[in-house]
């Protein structure tokens, strides 16, 4: 009896837990689809800063201005000093993607450290700044009150800070780490060099796309305008993948959780059934015997 009463306790906080994980995977699902039409709306601009800025930068060369006097685009060799703004989701229960991103942001880090570099974090997420916190590395700010739907004003004093260290000399290199949303059940975590500007390869097509552009008062002064904007953008860019990433990624992770419920429920409810019948057919047999030891009596 002891044991039948075990388990029909267990298949009792199963169904509980079920009942905890579908309505977490009804929320994820909900929150994910506006959290992906954010990410994908952020790209295109993205993009085309990109290219703008590979433009900008062709032609600030080809003027005879020297790319590396503008201090965001100096490159300081050897690097002595790192920072890493690693983006993480704030709560758990979403599957493998806090360790994911924290395994690739302890396997860069010692990347740097083996080359001769220390490592500093700007964590912006409570999981990152605890994996950091636990191994001892320094953290110089964290930002774990973004939200679900952060805006481009949450993220701009990230930016901020990671400009700031770079121009004053704290840090020779700045690197993003944070998962690509690929699709609902792929979020893969990503390492992209935020500072010193590297600008990206002009695509073909690009030289004829911006032919007819008049930039005033010089190429040169509107990159220098246009490079601390491209620093926002990156890591705005880098948030809104991380929160759709999270909300997929827990949606996922909910939606097996709760499968594996059903699945246990209904393995344990047939156990339950052979339990409960075992036990019916003792009864009888033990009437059976007491009614012909009392015939026979």
């Amino acid at each position: 009896m002891a044991n039948i009463r075990a388990i029909r306790q267990r298949i009792r906080s199963i169904t509980s837990a079920a009942k905890v994980t579908k309505a977490m995977e009804l929320v994820a699902a909900s929150k994910m689809r506006r959290a992906q039409e954010r990410a994908f709306a952020g790209r295109p601009y993205a993009e085309d800063l990109r290219s703008v800025l590979s433009h900008l930068a062709a032609m600030a060369g080809e003027g005879g201005g020297d790319s590396a006097a503008h201090p965001l685009l100096a490159r300081r060799e050897p690097v002595r000093s790192a920072m890493i703004i690693e983006i993480t989701p704030n709560r758990g229960l979403c599957g493998g993607l806090n360790s994911n991103l924290n395994r690739r942001a302890a396997s860069f880090a010692l990347e740097m450290r083996e080359a001769g570099a220390s490592i500093q974090v700007l964590s912006v997420g409570r999981k990152g700044r605890d994996f950091f916190s636990r191994s001892g590395t320094p953290i110089i700010a964290e930002f774990i009150e973004l939200g679900d739907y952060p805006v481009m004003s949450d993220t701009l004093a990230i930016a901020r800070v990671a400009i700031d260290e770079f121009l004053s000399g704290a840090v020779d290199r700045v690197d993003l780490v944070f998962p690509r949303f690929v699709n609902t059940v792929i979020q893969r975590p990503e390492v992209a060099q935020l500072l010193p500007i590297v600008p990206p390869a002009q695509a073909e097509g690009a030289a004829a796309k911006y032919a007819d552009y008049i930039f005033e008062p010089s190429p040169e002064a509107v990159l220098t305008r246009l490079l601390p904007r491209y620093v926002e953008t990156e890591v705005y860019a880098a948030v809104l993948e991380m929160a759709a990433s999270e909300q997929s990624a827990r949606m996922v992770a909910m939606r097996s959780a709760s499968d594996a419920a059903k699945d246990m429920i209904q393995d344990l409810t047939l156990t339950y059934n052979k339990a409960r019948q075992d036990q019916i057919t003792r009864e009888l047999l033990d009437l059976v015997g007491g009614a012909e030891a009392l015939s026979g009596k």
